[in-house]
């Protein structure tokens, strides 16, 4: 079963499967299902061309894929065009909710440093 260019998994149950749709959680997939009429339960391998049909028609009218990464990319470029802190936080890659940065936040500066303990030289013991 394919939906908007993206193949949905036949071996696993719609409700998980339909999260391979970006913007699609395991919140959103339950309530589709249940907008189509299918039950949750149910593979994409055992669905009629009917039901296939019913589920296209509710995810349709959700913002999915690619206007939705469109949308949040034009968010964060209007946050960063009238230079709010969230803004000015994406543009230097600094994690922009509130999280430190003296220790953690490596993912999204991108430092790929090893730990290094301490950061004292060992004593020797005598």
């Amino acid at each position: 079963m394919r939906i908007l260019g993206i193949t949905i998994p036949d071996n696993k149950r719609l409700e998980i499967g339909l999260t391979c749709l970006y913007g699609i959680g395991r919140p959103l997939a339950i309530e589709i299902l249940t907008k189509a009429g299918v039950d949750i339960s149910r593979r994409s391998k055992e669905l009629n061309v009917d039901e296939e049909n019913a589920i296209r028609k509710v995810v349709e009218a959700y913002k999915i894929e690619g206007d939705l990464k469109r949308q949040v990319a034009g968010n964060i470029k209007r946050l960063k065009d009238i230079k709010s802190y969230r803004g000015i936080r994406h543009m230097r890659g600094l994690p922009s909710r509130g999280q430190r940065t003296k220790t953690n936040s490596r993912t999204r500066r991108g430092n790929t440093r090893k730990t290094m303990g301490t950061g004292r030289r060992a004593v020797e013991k005598k």
